[in-house]
Order: C-alpha cells, then sequence, then structure tokens
C-alpha cells in the first residue's frame, strides 16, 4: 500500500520505516515540509479530516462533530479502531463518538492503518481494517524546551480553534502536554443553515517518559476529552456532553539484543459518559434521555525480533469492558417509562497474535500474520436479560467464542516495479449491539432494531492484488481488495413484532445472511513534473452485494480525487477536486435513495517564516469555492455538507 505521509515538522523517519510498505498512514508533527503531501488545514485540522486523508477510507456524517471512519465499505462493527494500541469503545448506542473522537490534534503523531485483515497487533475482529491513533510523545533527548500556540477561524459556522502545548526533553526524562479547544455554530449550505450542526469541544493531555537506565524507558499517558452542546442535524436526538477519560501506564525495554531487539508492556483504563436528550428540539411528542457509558481496561505485551531474514511481532492482548445504556422517555400527564438498551454487558477478551516479515532475497517479500482470541460475555442487568428472552426464550445470559485471522502476502519488486498479492481469512464476534441491543431506532432507515444473542460469528476470506510503478516523473499504481463474507450480520425486518419509536416503519431483528460480498477498487496516478509540483489523481469504486442480489448499504459511488500542489521557497499552493459520480446503485432494501453526483474544488495556501526564534506557520483557504449544495452517499439522512468555507489558522513554535 501506499505510505501518505501528511507532516506538520520534523519527525524521524525511522519511526514508519519498518512498515512502510504494508501501511497507510498520516503522519502529524509540527510544521509541513515544503512539498509534502498535507491536510489542507495543517495541524488545526480535526482527527475526522486526517482519518478522511487516509486511502480506503470514508467517514459517515451525522453532523459537523464526531464522524464515524469507514475502511473498504464497511463501519464500526467490522473495524478495530485503537489509541496507542489501548481497546477503548463507544458509549453511544447511535455511534455517535467513534474512538475517534477523544483525540485531538496537537497530541497525534501518526494515524496508521492497515486494510482488511492483515490487522495491528492489538487489533480484534478487523475484516475490514484497523486504526491506530499515536499519541505525539517528544521522546528523550531531543530539544530542551518547546513551545507552541495555535488558533484557527472558519468562515462557515463561525468554527474557532484555540490551542497551546509545550514539550521537555533531557536524557531522562520528557513530558508534553496541552490543551485544544474548538467550538462552532450551526453551518449553512448553499446557503441555507442546518439547524442543529453546532458543536464545542475540550480536550487537554498529558505524556511523560522517564529514563532510569538506558533503554528501559516508563511512559505514562492521561487524556480528558469533554465534547458538550453537541447538535446532529441527521438525527432526532443531540449530545448533552461526552467525557472520555483515557489514561494508560507502560514499561519498554529497546535493544535487547540481536534476536530479541524490544519488548514492550502496556497498562490502561478508560471510562467513557456519553449523554443524549432532545430537550432543545421543538415539537417533540416524547422527550427522552438516553445515557451510555463504557469502562475499559486493559493490557498488552509486545515483543519484536529480527533472526535472519525474519522481522517479527508477538502480542498478547486482554481486556475487559463494560457497556450500559438505557432510556427514559417523558410522557406528559403520565409517569416517565423506563427501558435498557444495552443491560450491563461484560466482556472478557483475549488474544495472542504473530506477524513474520521475511524477506526472500533481493526482490521477494512475505508477510505472515495472524491472531486467535478468546471472549466471554455476561449480562449482569436481571432486567435487561429478561426483556431480551421474551424473544428469546431460549437465550443464555453468558456465552464465551472463539475469533480469529490469518493473513499472508507476497511482494515482488524490480526496476521501478512492485507487484503485491495477498489473501486472508478471518471472524468476528457479534458486537453488543448485534447480540444484545433493545430497541435501537435507526433513524437511517427508520426501523427500531432488537439484538440476537444466537447470532454466529461473522466470516470473511479477503484477496487482495495491486501493481505499481515508480518513475523518475511519474508514480501509478493499480489495487483491488474483494472480501467475500459469510454468516454476514445485518438487521432484516421481522413482521411479527411491533415497533416502539412513533413514526418507525418496523422492527428489525439482527440476523446472519448466507452470503455476502464487498469489492473495492483504486487507480492512482502520481506526476512530478518539476521538483516543486506535484500532482495527485486518485479513482475510486466500490461495490456491494448480499446471496439475495440486493445492493449492501454505504457502499461509495465512483469517485475521484485529484490535487495540485506547487512550492517556492516557503510557499506551498494547492488546488483541489473532489468529484463522484450518481450513486444510482444504492441499496433500497435496507433505506437509501440516491444521491446526485458532485464536483466540489477547494484551494489552500502555507507560508512559513522565521520570525527571530519564533516560526510561524501561516495557512489561508477556501473549500467548496462554488459553494455547491450537495451530499455524499454516507451522509446520514443526506444531511448537506457545508457550503463555501474560507478558513485562516496559524501556529507559532517557540
Amino acid at each position: 500500500m501506499i505510505t501518505l505521509a501528511i507532516v506538520f515538522g520534523l519527525y524521524n523517519p525511522a519511526d514508519t520505516v519498518m512498515k512502510e510498505t504494508t501501511i497507510d498512514e498520516v503522519v502529524v508533527s509540527s510544521f509541513a515540509n515544503p512539498g509534502s503531501k498535507a491536510v489542507r488545514k495543517g495541524r488545526l485540522a480535526s482527527i475526522d479530516e486526517h482519518i478522511r486523508a487516509l486511502n480506503k477510507v470514508d467517514v459517515v456524517r451525522r453532523g459537523s462533530y464526531a464522524w464515524e471512519p469507514v475502511v473498504n465499505g464497511m463501519q464500526t462493527e467490522r473495524l478495530s479502531t485503537t489509541i496507542d494500541g489501548m481497546k477503548i469503545f463507544y458509549a453511544c448506542t447511535d455511534r455517535m463518538d467513534p474512538v475517534t473522537s477523544y483525540v485531538e490534534s496537537g497530541n497525534l503523531q501518526r494515524i496508521s492503518l492497515d486494510g482488511g485483515l492483515d490487522g495491528n497487533p492489538q487489533a480484534t475482529g478487523n475484516i475490514g481494517g484497523s486504526i491506530d491513533l499515536k499519541l505525539r510523545k517528544v521522546g528523550f533527548s531531543a530539544q530542551p524546551s518547546e513551545y507552541n500556540l495555535s488558533a484557527g477561524y472558519e468562515s462557515n459556522g463561525n468554527l474557532f480553534v484555540t490551542g497551546a502545548d509545550a514539550a521537555f526533553s533531557s536524557s531522562r526524562f520528557y513530558s508534553n502536554f496541552g490543551a485544544y479547544y474548538r467550538g462552532a455554530g450551526n453551518y449553512r449550505a448553499g446557503g441555507e443553515e442546518v439547524e442543529y450542526s453546532q458543536f464545542h469541544k475540550f480536550n487537554a493531555f498529558v505524556n511523560v517518559g522517564f529514563q532510569p537506565r538506558l533503554d528501559h524507558i516508563f511512559e505514562g499517558t492521561v487524556i480528558f476529552d469533554r465534547a458538550f452542546d453537541v447538535g446532529y442535524p441527521a438525527l432526532t436526538m443531540d449530545v448533552k456532553d461526552a467525557t472520555g477519560f483515557i489514561t494508560s501506564l507502560s514499561f519498554r525495554r529497546e535493544n535487547i539484543g540481536s534476536i530479541l531487539n524490544r519488548w514492550e508492556t502496556k497498562a490502561y483504563y478508560n471510562h467513557i459518559l456519553h449523554n443524549m436528550d432532545d430537550t432543545t428540539r421543538p415539537d417533540v411528542v416524547i422527550h427522552m434521555d438516553m445515557p451510555g457509558r463504557s469502562k475499559t481496561a486493559g493490557l498488552y505485551s509486545l515483543l519484536e525480533g529480527t533472526l535472519g531474514g525474519n522481522r517479527y511481532q508477538l502480542n498478547y492482548d486482554v481486556y475487559y469492558n463494560t457497556l450500559f445504556a438505557d432510556m427514559t422517555m417523558y410522557v406528559s400527564g403520565a409517569k416517565p417509562m423506563y427501558m435498557l438498551t444495552w443491560p450491563d454487558v461484560h466482556t472478557f477478551n483475549t488474544g495472542f497474535s504473530f506477524t513474520d516479515d521475511l524477506a526472500l532475497g533481493e526482490h521477494h517479500n512475505l508477510r505472515l500474520s495472524a491472531k486467535l482470541s478468546w471472549q466471554h460475555r455476561h449480562i449482569c442487568n436481571d432486567e435487561g436479560f429478561k426483556a431480551l428472552t421474551i424473544y428469546f426464550p431460549q437465550a443464555s445470559s453468558s456465552d464465551s467464542q472463539l475469533s480469529g485471522r490469518i493473513a499472508a502476502s507476497y511482494a515482488y519488486e524490480i526496476r521501478g516495479w512492485r507487484f503485491t498479492l495477498g489473501t486472508g481469512y478471518g471472524s468476528r464476534t457479534p458486537t453488543v449491539t448485534e447480540a444484545y441491543g433493545y430497541f435501537l431506532n435507526n433513524t437511517f432507515d427508520l426501523y427500531d432494531y432488537i439484538g440476537n444473542p444466537h447470532l454466529r460469528n461473522e466470516k470473511a476470506a479477503e484477496a487482495n492484488l495491486s501493481v505499481e510503478w515508480k518513475g523518475r516523473t511519474v508514480e501509478v499504481k493499480a489495487e483491488t481488495d474483494a472480501f467475500f463474507f459469510s454468516d454476514y450480520i445485518i438487521g432484516l425486518p421481522d413482521s411479527r413484532l411491533s415497533a416502539m419509536t412513533i413514526g418507525a416503519a418496523g422492527v428489525k431483528v439482527y440476523q446472519n445472511l448466507r452470503s455476502a460480498c464487498i469489492v473495492n477498487s483504486t487507480l492512482s496516478l502520481v506526476l512530478h513534473p518539476i521538483a516543486s509540483l506535484s500532482v495527485d489523481n486518485r479513482l475510486v469504486y466500490s461495490y456491494g452485494k448480499e446471496n439475495t442480489g440486493s445492493r449492501l448499504p454505504l457502499i461509495a459511488p465512483l469517485t475521484y480525487n485529484g490535487n495540485v500542489r506547487y512550492s517556492y521557497k516557503s510557499l506551498t499552493a494547492g488546488l483541489g477536486v473532489r468529484m463522484a459520480a450518481r450513486n444510482s446503485n444504492y441499496s433500497e432494501k435496507y433505506g437509501e435513495t440516491s444521491t446526485p453526483g458532485y464536483a466540489v474544488w477547494n484551494v489552500d495556501f502555507d507560508y512559513r517564516l522565521l520570525l527571530g526564534r519564533v516560526l510561524v506557520d501561516l495557512r489561508l483557504g477556501a473549500e467548496n469555492i462554488f459553494n455547491r449544495y450537495y451530499s455524499t452517499y454516507s451522509d446520514w439522512n443526506h444531511i448537506p455538507q457545508k457550503g463555501r468555507n474560507v478558513y485562516f489558522n496559524t501556529v507559532f513554535r517557540f
């Protein structure tokens, strides 16, 4: 795969070189190198914007905050998302708080993506892929001190971003810490205000390291993140507040020996609280509150080494998670009604993984990876369990399951050509929502959903092929990934059941389909006619069907992305276009409707200057220059994207 490096400052190439050929990465630091590929807004771009820069990644957007990543046409349940290897689970039954929403760009070093079944060591259930957000840690023997002040403004929605961070480093100790705020009002789309699209977010972080002896390293991390008054125009409810507390402590031993190079063990704990309500919405027939909470404690121990032509990793990980969500409905003139939607489900999961990168000769490379996990779940709320047994009388309050994955890829390189062929097979256990969710309303297809505790594990076989050629001024790559599912999990209507939500079309129960397939193909062309000029082009086609012949939902239409970037001394200018064909192959069975095609143009400028000992990065740009009113295939309920948006941001580095 192509490594996409978005670089906002100096970084150590040794951090990425070992996996450069297999992992897509966005690398985030302090300032952009001239001519490098970059998110237009630089360091002050949101995590969502950094995520969307990755190859094979799109997002489901329910508002202007906390977009849900989609990899290879697959959403959260088929992905693994971690923060520095830590397992974290969202606390919202409507997936309004993906894991990526609890990190701020100022605390991010890079984002790594493994597409498909060849996941990172801590990944579990990653049929579509795995995303790991690597936190920014200044490290030992860096600059003795560093200070950054950041500020940004966007005209559409009056979005403000402010933040400050500092770093201190010596041969035995380092620390970097900071705080950031983002806030916006309602944005406008083609001249129309999109109500309930406001948000506010505060994030503070501390990373510390201590080295009592050379190559014996202790590290700790604390993150506090709170979003409040977050509107979701695509949904019937908003978020009063979403609070995350994330912490970890690790020990790392470097340069141990020739066979065993590195050993890292990390223990972590995180606590997520999420409160939905509809008190700000007018004309609500029945007001309701929907709080949820997620707690996860875990540990992983990773060994890395080399032996001959083998570069290997051995990893053991374990985590314990609890998920609880309920709903209180307030009926005028009557007592409130109460219902559990996640019945306090406790999950214990443990697994072993192995990865080996083997050099077979000057031109041949082989990569092998595998993981086996065991999971035990238990419903700890009797009231919630008894409600579920109304529909599944034979259900048990606990169950245990095995899941795993195995993948292999072969690469042949010669005279600028690179041929890659890969395959894999894996399974995932049903999510808590799929197994135990209780009358969860989906505003996308207007159905209430009930989990199914009798679901079988979903299985998938993957095949991928890529051909790449790199010349002095031209790079061309064609690649295809295909996933063939058995026991595919999706919600299907049950006419025997009656909906609980007013206006719902009916009730769907999660079921196993016999089979389904998803195929993604990409053609990219990069031109460097002169050293200071680059032209990037990417064309993507996706396809998804189930065994009945019906289309799968949220599969992208034909899309094209093009960018031209020119650098002159300290100035970089860019012009880009994002285009999509009409989404005519939509899934009517699962509530989709067609979306028209569109073309959206953007322009940006980046200028760096040195004022005494202060390095300043200035960015100015405009998105959706022609104020096009449009929605993408993955905009929930076709909420429109932002109209014309002019932005300016600056970062001062002392």
